[in-house]
């Protein structure tokens, strides 16, 4: 038997103070034991280092960043906030190998990185800016919503404002330079990427099309180029969606994606050694408004928040068939949107 411990990072608009834990038993299959760790405003986005530390995005009085908490404590003890004028971040990443966390601005549409110092606390490096726009009503500036690694330790952005995807080249001091740019079709409004386990091939979510792309990565020169595309949600749906969270199985087999308004999460089988995908699954999130999703090592078990009903659902994975099983849905945290293992 097995007891993982999950954090919870949320959005503080109605009922929620910040940041909540729970614990998955995987003996019993159930979700337990939530509770309040951490009062934060908007801690929508969270990422944690080998070092114990936490690092989620805050807002205070108008200024936003990333503060630093102590993991080992509970409530979890803020060590330091990294705040600037503006809004907070949408997107925390660690780099472990360099003692880097970048951090992907939505609202103000830059990328900044820092260094871990040996106490945890954060020194700023670098702040990138983008600029443009794109053709839906949501895409009037830059708006990044991921920063994080490739697989050969490169930096990744994902610009849902101007439908692109940047990477850099990363030095050790965290210091980075633009090495290339891919543009998607106009509209997709790109949101998270994740690679295959071999790559060569990277997935990219686009919130505002509902769509899902194959991209082809060239660890060469940090290129992508398109291969596929294929629908999150129904062709008979018409109302209002927007695609989320995106995971990719260990074995590279599967990808899900989860749609806010649908309200689901879709299952898609990676064939052709990755270069082409097939939704095999949509099953609900038994909630509104599924945000973050994330399984345990063995990703033998996926948990959902969903932000607007305040409850999360549990499911069990199949790992041949990549098929999910509800488990739990009734399972409480208010205004849930990040689900991190610990």
């Amino acid at each position: 038997m097995a007891i993982y411990k999950i954090l919870f990072g949320t959005y503080t608009k109605r009922i929620s103070k910040g940041l909540y834990e729970a614990e998955l038993d995987t003996d019993a299959k159930q979700l337990k034991n939530a509770k309040f760790v951490g009062e934060l405003t908007n801690p929508t986005y969270l990422a944690t280092s080998k070092q114990d530390k936490v690092y989620a995005v805050e807002n205070r009085n108008g200024n936003g960043g990333v503060v630093v908490l102590d993991q080992k404590q509970r409530p979890l003890k803020e060590i330091e906030a990294n705040l600037s004028e503006g809004s907070a971040p949408a997107y925390i990443g660690v780099d472990e190998a360099r003692q880097l966390v970048f951090a992907g601005y939505y609202h103000r549409g830059t990328v900044e990185s820092y260094q871990i110092k040996p106490d945890g606390k954060l020194l700023k490096v670098t702040t990138w800016q983008n600029s443009g726009s794109g053709p839906r009503p949501e895409q009037q500036s830059p708006h990044i919503h991921f920063a994080n690694l490739t697989p050969d330790n490169r930096l990744v952005a994902v610009d849902l404002g101007t439908d692109e995807v940047i990477t850099f080249n990363v030095e050790q001091n965290g210091s980075f330079t633009e090495a290339k740019r891919f543009k998607t079709e106009d509209g997709f409004g790109p949101r998270h990427i994740r690679f295959s386990p071999d790559g060569q091939y990277a997935y990219l979510l686009g919130e505002l099309s509902s769509l899902l792309s194959v991209l082809k990565y060239n660890q060469e020169d940090g290129s992508f180029e398109h291969v596929v595309t294929a629908s999150t949600i129904p062709s008979d749906w018409d109302a209002h969606n927007g695609a989320a969270a995106l995971r990719v199985s260990n074995d590279g087999r599967y990808i899900y994606a989860s749609n806010r308004g649908h309200n689901s999460v879709a299952v898609f089988k990676v064939i052709n050694e990755g270069a082409e995908i097939e939704r095999t699954q949509l099953i609900s999130t038994e909630g509104e408004f599924p945000r973050d999703m994330n399984w345990d090592k063995d990703q033998k078990f996926l948990v959902v928040a969903n932000q607007d009903t305040d409850n999360v659902s549990l499911y069990q994975r199949n790992s041949s068939s990549g098929e999910l099983t509800l488990l739990q849905k009734d399972f409480v945290i208010p205004e849930g949107v990040r689900v991190l293992f610990e």
